[in-house]
């Protein structure tokens, strides 16, 4: 099975590049500045992430909020990933999401933990 994150040209996409991971633009008209990070070795999930890979992240984060810091001077930020088609990981490579918030949004103060506070959500019989 073919990954499209393994497959991505790197000189297109990448902002950030390291040794272990990237960050790259996902180039979103509706959600400006949102980019993901990711490991350059194919891991499905965060839970897969080595722990050179985990320290990496981390420190590409804090690079990654610097440069949409100064570029776009978001609000807020919403970070996290998503794992297995349930959690809402479409390609099954761990990426972790950076996306940069702001105050005039329409749907500004929702949070990733929106879903978990709608009680249409809730699973049937609890």
């Amino acid at each position: 099975m073919s990954c499209p994150f393994c497959e991505l040209k790197p000189e297109d996409t990448v902002l950030i590049d390291g040794d272990l991971c990237y960050f790259m633009d996902t180039a979103d008209p509706v959600l400006v500045g949102s980019g993901m990070i990711l490991p350059k070795p194919h891991r499905e999930t965060v839970f897969d992430l080595t722990e050179a890979e985990w320290t990496e992240s981390q420190s590409m984060l804090k690079q990654a909020k610097a440069m949409l810091d100064e570029k776009y001077h978001p609000d807020g930020y919403n970070v996290g990933w998503n794992v297995d088609p349930v959690g809402g990981q479409s390609i099954p490579h761990s990426h972790l999401h950076i996306i940069p918030r702001f105050d005039d949004e329409p749907l500004a103060g929702k949070g990733i933990r929106n879903h978990l506070k709608q009680p249409e959500n809730r699973r049937p019989g609890q």
